[in-house]
């Protein structure tokens, strides 16, 4: 079935607002197996609106809307949709009572005129609760076609979406769709497309899309059946020889787990301890680590050194290595690591040491020059990086290629210890 999007709101084309709505929607339509081919965002305007649906509804069989059911004279989505749809507007006393006890419930006690207009709703329509705010959500079906209004607030819709027209289109919809998401790390995008080329050319079903992140790659591999248990098996094929490809490189296939909550748990599996010593990334890679619960039983400390004055003080970085070398190089890198395992007692120290700009870089040391290394008990990994970017681009692709050579270096560890 093919799924169309509308956003409504003048602030969303004026870029007051940023269009979080869209990308939540389009991602749960492609979960539920709908194809979508068009998205659209029209202002507060009733004439517009009406012809921005009518083309929804000539090409798809879903027209989703979002925004524009409040209690405002620019509010016209409902009304606008109504009228497209044949359907005159009545008031529904379940709705007038839920707004009645909204505003009993809040600190705004009084109920002006106009939010009796959110009452209002189509004739014969479905009605859905909204137990976030007082603009109901609202489903209506004619000739085949169904049309689905939403409230534009996130905390409004999103659950809203969940509990009530997740379920609904999911019905809509006569195949079980089942996904799988496999993330990879330590290789480009390029190079994985290359890998599963043949794969996507010869698929049909399941099928296979890729997913660029930042430091990352997300394989998002999803079988049509007749239910969940026969989808599963239909995957099963790829995903063995989707493992087969990139072995280790895939460090997860649950579309909820980070790479850092990957890497506090084969810490903990291995019995490891940890500790950071950062400068150009100014604790990012702690952060992420410490987002992970539990991460406690074997982060020790970390360490954010970021003038040459931190580097001697906290991480014994020798003061002739600085001066010769500089702060932004191998040698320096290699006595983070090396010192702030030394100094914690920890397994594994993961150092950064990086220009990340805009200013400040040379001929020799260019901004995105980046030195990470591992030392993991008597072995040391360095690896020097050249990132493209602006300054927060660069320190999000320093922190995330440290955890990918954390990770890597556990596990060769792992190996080569066999």
């Amino acid at each position: 079935m093919v799924v169309e999007l509308v956003c409504v709101g003048t602030e969303l084309l004026l870029g007051n607002i940023v269009n979080t709505n869209a990308a939540f929607l389009a991602r749960q339509c492609a979960m539920l197996g709908l194809s979508m081919y068009h998205q659209s965002v029209v202002g507060d305007n009733e004439e517009r609106l009406k012809e921005t649906i009518r083309t929804a509804l000539d090409r798809s069989d879903i027209v989703i809307l979002c925004g524009g059911l409040g209690p405002t004279q620019d509010d016209l989505t409902k009304e606008t949709a109504a009228a497209v749809m044949g359907f005159p507007l009545v008031e529904d006393a379940h709705s007038k009572e839920r707004i009645e006890e909204y505003f009993k419930n809040s600190p705004f006690k009084i109920i002006t005129d106009n939010n009796w207009k959110q009452a209002l709703v189509p004739e014969g329509c479905i009605v859905i609760d909204n137990h976030n705010g007082t603009a109901p959500g609202i489903i209506m079906e004619k000739d085949g076609k169904s049309m689905i209004l939403l409230p534009g607030p996130p905390n409004e819709l999103i659950p809203m979406f969940h509990q009530d027209i997740f379920p609904y289109l999911n019905r809509l919809q006569p195949e079980t769709i089942y996904s799988v998401m496999v993330k990879l790390c330590g290789v480009g995008e390029s190079l994985v497309e290359t890998e599963i080329l043949d794969l996507i050319e010869a698929q049909e079903n399941p099928t296979i899309a890729t997913y660029a992140k930042t430091g990352e790659v997300h394989l998002r591999v999803t079988a049509r059946a007749s239910d969940e248990k026969e989808a599963r098996k239909l995957l099963k094929p790829m995903l063995k020889e989707l493992k087969k490809r990139f072995g280790s490189h895939i460090y997860a296939t649950n579309e909820a787990t980070t790479l850092e909550e990957s890497i506090v748990a084969l810490l903990k599996e291995k019995n490891l301890t940890l500790t950071t010593a950062e400068s150009c990334t100014g604790g990012m890679l702690s952060a992420r680590l410490t987002n992970v619960p539990g991460v406690s039983e074997v982060f020790k400390q970390g360490f954010v050194a970021y003038s040459n004055r931190a580097k001697r003080k906290l991480l014994d970085v020798k003061k002739n290595t600085l001066k010769t070398y500089g702060a932004v190089s191998e040698k320096t890198a290699k006595e983070m690591a090396k010192n702030g395992a030394f100094i914690t007692g920890s397994d594994i120290c993961v150092s950064i040491t990086g220009l990340a700009g805009p200013d400040g870089g040379t001929e020799t040391t260019p901004v995105g020059l980046v030195y990470i290394a591992c030392a993991y008990q008597n072995e040391l990994r360095i690896r020097e990086f050249h990132f493209k970017g602006n300054r927060q681009k660069i320190r999000e692709l320093s922190t995330v290629n440290a955890l990918t050579l954390l990770r890597s270096c556990i596990l060769e560890k792992e190996t080569a210890g066999k």
